[in-house]
């Protein structure tokens, strides 16, 4: 199936899921990492269950604070 990664397009066998995506993508800080499958978020509980199919657009997103 093919899937789009922070904007590349990529390969991938069926039966993915978000969570063995993190580990394929060699993810920083995984436990920090907030996920987005077409544009809407998946609960970080759902990882190992949500399963990505052909088409879908996954982005890895980091929540930084800051400031004074």
């Amino acid at each position: 199936m093919k899937i789009t990664v922070a904007g590349t397009g990529k390969e991938f066998e069926d039966g993915l899921t978000v969570e063995k995506l993190i580990a394929l993508e060699n993810v920083e800080t995984p436990q920090y990492v907030t996920v987005s499958v077409n544009e809407e978020f998946v609960d970080a509980g759902a990882f190992a269950d949500y399963e990505l199919h052909d088409g879908d657009e996954v982005e890895f997103l980091y929540f930084m604070g800051g400031g004074r």
